[in-house]
């Protein structure tokens, strides 16, 4: 299974990191491009794709607002990534600003852009922009959630081209880490495991998922997850696929696995609802012609699974 056939996981991006000590005078570099961040949303072209800005944009002040170095393009560009939440941008709405929304958020500093959530648009991306974008959004939400020393609680900067903070305090550095996360195609028969989070929109139903945990192998965590949100055992497991998920800092790793019951006893705590799909139904509802079944994000690993699972495919 090619990975470029995941969203977020082509593999393409040249990240260099021999080359990220020497990010400042990468930065100086004419050819040198960078992609903007508000609030967590990269910035589009409004014909499509990201909206590369070069470093001397006026509105920028590297000296205020430090940058993330990402890598190299095919053609040695050097790729930058900067939080610009000082920009002036028009103020969404609330329903704008929902990841499930598709809302824009108009840039006035630069004509024919504005600013989208990443969920919104990540199958609208070419694999290398996808990439781009995914990576950077996690390493800035890393930056932003992170500025105090876990050690000693001491402010920490952002240093190695924005892939290490360092305290000055007690010496310690702090390195981005990623939240292994396992999202199981739970298949009895003819028929699949959905379930549902009270916050989703109205009819949104997905494969389960759910957070690893230390000293825990991925089979036992796909087998402990199921049975915690949904009552249902699980036998063989089979590892298909992964997908880095930077919402804010996940790796989502996709497997399949046979249940050995079929009686759901959900866990209010972790789905609002759970149910049986036969494969007819699925294809209703990914067709978008369930009245009761809303698909998966399209882009989403879950998603993935599906329509693997639909076309029985799994090369």
């Amino acid at each position: 299974m090619r990975k470029e056939s995941v969203v977020f996981a082509a593999g393409a991006l040249r990240r260099e990191a021999h080359l990220r000590p020497d990010a400042k005078r990468l930065w100086g570099q004419e050819n040198a491009l960078v992609i903007p961040f508000w609030h967590k949303m990269p910035l589009m072209r409004r014909t499509g794709g990201l909206a590369f800005c070069t470093t001397d944009h006026v509105a920028y002040d590297p000296g205020k607002h430090p940058c993330l170095f990402l890598g190299l393009s095919d053609e040695n560009v050097p790729i930058f990534a900067v939080d610009v939440g000082h920009w002036q941008v028009a103020v969404p709405t609330e329903e704008a600003a929902l990841p499930w929304s598709g809302g824009a958020v108009p840039c006035a500093e630069i004509e024919g852009t504005e600013f989208r959530d990443l969920r919104s648009l990540m199958t609208l991306l070419t694999p290398w922009e996808a990439e781009i974008a995914a990576t950077a959004r996690g390493i800035l939400e890393w930056h932003g959630r992170h500025k105090f020393c876990a050690n000693c609680g001491a402010p920490t900067a952002m240093s190695d081209g924005g892939w290490r903070r360092d305290c000055a305090a007690c010496s310690v550095q702090h390195f981005p880490r990623t939240d292994p996360v396992v999202i199981m195609l739970v298949t009895h028969g003819n028929s699949v495991l959905l379930g549902r989070d009270a916050a989703w929109p109205e009819g949104m139903y997905s494969l389960l998922a759910g957070f690893m945990e230390p000293g825990e192998p991925i089979e036992a965590a796909v087998r402990r997850e199921v049975l915690e949100e949904s009552g249902i055992k699980v036998g063989p497991v089979e590892y298909v696929a992964s997908q880095p998920w930077p919402f804010p800092a996940s790796l989502m790793i996709g497997c399949r696995a046979e249940a050995l019951t079929t009686e759901i006893t959900l866990d209010p705590n972790e789905l609002e609802d759970a149910l049986w799909l036969t494969r007819e139904e699925l294809a209703k509802a990914m067709a978008g012609l369930s009245g009761k079944i809303r698909p998966a994000r399209k882009g989403a690993l879950a998603q993935f699974l599906l329509t693997k699972w639909l076309a029985d495919c799994w090369e």
